[in-house]
């Protein structure tokens, strides 16, 4: 009588391996439309930001026109090398994001600058590049950008009254300073004139919010941006980018990584701890494995016989010989009082078995470690052969 066993597939359904993970697919859906979306929002402000060309609200081609009406020519470049080209006595060069600028960058514009009789705007310098441009001055904490007064002596801001400013706070003990707009007593506009030169200076911009289109209409706004960039007839308005060329030039003295702006690594390092809880939190085992009972019970000779059927389809008589000689060996290493770790070893077994049938008609050391089967005959020789082999030393 013959029974059947139906067998039961362990490996997981699709609907299983969907219903498992999708958790994991919905949030990371969810985190890119909410990627795709603020992206969105935010690119329609921030298009164009600054840009002498552009007519956006965060744009600033209101104060280049009204400038371009007085005689100033405006010429936008967006390369370190044409900005330092610009630079002179009959020119302001505006720096529109001088954090952006590398550690060379910022030695390289302040080495054309610091003795060309110009005027140098630098609008919202931080502590990355304060300290390089305009060395002796330390920056405060950012105050909120708000209507302030003047209060100071510089004719620029004196004429043009209240405006709108904050950002970036700067404090610095060089003498022949005009210090504006305070907040809290610390200012957040500083004229600083150029050592070795008499016409030249250096005005630190706490944020760049007069420049703006909807915002040039307000309070002194207008005037104090016309009288900042206007002193010379040239106005050179440089874009810092990170395409440019001269970011790559080092000098020698920094690696890439010095390269990446500190948020990227810091974005890094929580998408690693994201990935790090994600794993943790799809764990399976972290612990001992658990014992299961298995859902059906075979028998060895079920076993075995579906084994000699694999090893029969692929014609993997090396294998199948290997493991007969490897159950014959274990089974003759207690009978012949070899142990465990000699009971693969022809030197160790091929005397003992010589030794219990000395007048053997079979060869133990061919038939134990010898060749590899050639066909399907002689592998059932071989297997009769350890058979009888066995038997004799049973009885022996």
């Amino acid at each position: 009588m013959t029974s059947t066993i139906s067998s039961t597939s362990l490996s997981p359904t699709t609907r299983q391996v969907w219903t498992r993970s999708r958790g994991v697919v919905l949030a990371l859906v969810l985190l890119l439309a909410a990627g795709i979306t603020m992206a969105a929002l935010s690119s329609g402000d921030q298009h164009g930001r600054l840009d002498p060309r552009s007519a956006d609200r965060s744009g600033s081609r209101a104060v280049a026109e009204l400038l371009k009406d007085r005689g100033v020519s405006v010429e936008p470049v967006t390369t370190l090398d044409d900005a330092t080209a610009a630079a002179g006595p009959d020119t302001t060069l505006l720096v529109t994001n001088p954090d952006l600028l590398t550690e060379h960058q910022q030695r390289s514009l302040r080495a054309a600058t610091e003795s060309s009789g110009g005027r140098t705007v630098l609008l919202g310098a931080g502590p990355p590049s304060v300290g390089t441009l305009v060395p002796g001055v330390l920056t405060n904490t950012p105050a909120p950008v708000s209507a302030r007064a003047p209060r100071c002596s510089l004719p620029a801001a004196d004429r043009a009254g209240t405006a709108d400013i904050g950002g970036e706070r700067y404090v610095t003990d060089t003498a022949d300073v005009d210090a504006c707009y305070m907040s809290d007593g610390v200012p957040t506009l500083v004229r600083i004139r150029d050592t070795g030169t008499e016409a030249g200076d250096t005005v630190l911009l706490g944020s760049p919010d007069i420049l703006y289109n909807d915002r040039l209409d307000q309070r002194g706004n207008a005037s104090l941006a016309l009288q900042l960039l206007g002193s010379r007839p040239h106005l050179v308005w440089y874009l810092p980018s990170l395409s440019d060329g001269s970011a790559a030039e080092t000098g020698g003295d920094s690696d890439f990584l010095g390269l990446i702006p500190s948020g990227w690594l810091w974005g890094a390092f929580q998408l690693f701890l994201a990935a790090v809880l994600a794993a943790v939190w799809r764990a399976r085992r972290l612990g001992p494995l658990v014992a299961e009972r298995l859902p059906v019970a075979i028998r060895a000779s079920e076993s075995a016989e579906g084994r000699a059927r694999l090893y029969r389809k692929v014609n993997a008589r090396d294998h199948a010989a290997a493991a007969l000689r490897s159950a014959t060996l274990d089974r003759l290493a207690p009978l012949l009082g070899v142990s465990p770790a000699g009971a693969h070893s022809p030197d160790v077994l091929i005397p003992a078995v010589s030794a219990r049938l000395p007048d053997t008609t079979l060869d133990p050391r061919t038939l134990l470690f010898g060749p590899a089967p050639t066909d399907d005959a002689a592998l059932v020789r071989l297997a009769d052969q350890l058979d009888a082999l066995e038997r004799e030393v049973r009885t022996s």
